[in-house]
């Protein structure tokens, strides 16, 4: 185990978390801003009775939620790792909840020990869209082509340079990425976009939903996504979609195989008024 200088032992923490992205300014900590990040530490500091500096696997944009964010730090504190998540989620805004925690090696890195990321964007489409979605969906009128979204999207997955769907302001240089998987789903009004990869890119999921809903009402070819890829023009893609429907669903620290593999078949969601599976 890791000492500090003055022989106290150091711990490495791991939590996973989930939270409602509403009413927060993003994960990342920002000057007079409520993020989760910022509430975390807060409520970390408050239990472990020390400041801690958090590391996120991902930073979600304001509105983006999490069913998985994983973070980790390290503490003096001899709190027993098991009391953590019931001890913090006491003093979280009910909106942001740990739901596991684990002590780790020194080594681990909640960003860069990540291999993969999975993400989850919900669209909507109905003339009258369900108040009880619109906070964690995409609300669109008129219809879609389904099959020809489906088309488009097979023609975007392997290695490529993303930087037709990257938005400005990121920090990556390097924008290749392998995008491992980007299924669709659908059951009666509602859409649910899957997207598997080594890593993203600044809004890179919200814009090639953007440029799939594109293809979706006509106004682009699935031809033309190699075209729009080969770019590397972020004018050449489709808009940004909204942030609400976007979900941090997982974050894998195993091997690209592992990473692979569809997670599940199904998409479960808990509505109010009952639960709707979704074949991706």
């Amino acid at each position: 185990m890791v000492t500090d200088c003055g022989g106290v032992p150091v711990r490495n923490i791991k939590l996973t978390l989930a939270y409602d992205g509403s009413a927060f300014a993003g994960f990342q900590v920002q000057p007079n801003a409520c993020t989760v990040q910022g509430e975390l530490m807060a409520a970390l500091g408050k239990i472990l009775g020390e400041e801690v500096k958090v590391v996120g696997a991902g930073r979600t944009d304001a509105g983006v939620h999490a069913r998985a964010q994983v973070v980790n730090f390290s503490t003096r504190a001899k709190l027993p790792v098991e009391r953590l998540p019931a001890a913090l989620n006491s003093c979280l805004p009910r909106e942001v909840r740990v739901w596991q925690a684990e002590e780790v090696e020194e080594s681990f890195h909640a960003c860069y020990s990540a291999t993969g990321k999975v993400y989850r964007y919900l669209i909507q489409q109905a003339a009258h869209p369900s108040p009880f979605l619109q906070r964690y969906s995409w609300s669109l009128r008129g219809p879609l082509d389904f099959t020809a979204m489906q088309s488009a999207a097979q023609l975007l997955l392997g290695e490529h340079d993303f930087s037709s769907f990257c938005a400005s302001g990121g920090a990556a240089k390097n924008h290749v990425r392998t995008l491992r998987r980007l299924n669709l789903g659908q059951r009666g009004d509602l859409i649910v976009v899957e997207a598997a990869a080594n890593g993203f890119l600044y809004k890179m999921v919200r814009n090639l939903v953007g440029t799939l809903v594109e293809v979706g009402r006509g106004a682009l070819r699935p031809e033309a996504l190699p075209r729009i890829l080969a770019a590397r023009d972020r004018s050449q893609a489709g808009p940004t979609a909204p942030p609400q429907g976007l979900v941090l669903w997982a974050v894998h620290y195993g091997s690209s195989s592992e990473e692979g593999v569809a997670t599940p078949g199904t998409v479960g969601l808990t509505l109010p008024w009952g639960y709707v599976k979704i074949t991706l």
